[in-house]
C-alpha cells in the first residue's frame, strides 16, 4: 500500500508490556484454535504502533 502525496505513515514497536500483551494474546489465541486470519492481525495491531501525519507543503 503506497499512501498519498501528505501523509506519512511510522510503523514501529510499542512499548515492551503491550508487545507482551499482543504476543501473548497472539499465541493464546491460536493455540486455541481460533482462526488465524482473525489473531494474527489483532496481535499485529497490538503490538505495533502505527500512526498517520498529514502535512502540506507551504508555498
Amino acid at each position: 500500500m503506497v499512501p498519498r502525496t501528505g501523509v506519512t505513515v511510522d510503523i514501529g514497536l510499542r512499548d515492551l508490556p503491550m508487545a507482551l500483551i499482543g504476543s501473548a494474546g497472539g499465541a493464546l489465541a491460536l493455540w486455541a484454535e481460533a482462526p488465524v486470519e482473525i489473531a494474527v492481525p489483532v496481535a499485529l495491531l497490538i503490538v505495533l504502533d502505527i500512526r498517520f501525519h498529514r502535512w502540506r507543503r507551504r508555498i
